[in-house]
C-alpha cells in the first residue's frame, strides 16, 4: 500500500502523469523495486509547478480535505512524489482506500 501513517497524518507515494486527457486517480502503480504508488493523472503541464498544484487540488477534492492539509515533501520535479496529508491518520487511510476502490471501478475522473 502506498500509505505510511505518521503522528499527524499520512505520507502517500504518488506516481504523477502530467498532460493527460483528464484529471483522475487511476489506482495503484508498482515501481521497479516492488513498492506501490497511487497512480494519478492531471491535465496540467509540468511547468512552474502547475502539475503539482493540479495534483494537490485533485487529491484534496478526492480526500475531502482542504488543499492546505496536503504538501509535496519530495519529488517536486519528478514523476514519483511523496505527499503528506495532515489529519487523523486512521480516517485518512480509510479515505485513500475508498478512493482506490472508486478508481478500480472507474469513478474517479474529474
Amino acid at each position: 500500500m502506498p500509505i505510511k501513517r505518521q503522528a499527524d497524518g499520512i505520507a502517500l507515494s504518488v506516481r504523477l502523469t502530467p498532460k493527460a486527457s483528464a484529471n483522475r486517480i487511476q489506482g495503484l502503480f508498482e515501481l521497479p523495486d516492488g513498492a506501490r504508488s497511487l497512480k494519478c493523472q492531471v491535465t496540467a503541464v509540468p511547468e512552474a509547478g502547475k502539475a503539482n498544484a493540479a495534483l494537490i487540488k485533485m487529491l484534496a477534492k478526492a480526500f475531502k480535505c482542504p488543499k492546505t492539509s496536503l504538501n509535496i515533501i519530495s519529488g517536486m520535479t519528478d514523476r514519483n512524489k511523496v505527499v503528506t496529508v495532515s489529519g487523523d491518520p486512521v480516517m485518512l487511510e480509510r479515505m485513500v482506500r475508498t478512493v482506490l476502490l472508486g478508481a478500480q471501478s472507474g469513478k474517479n475522473s474529474d
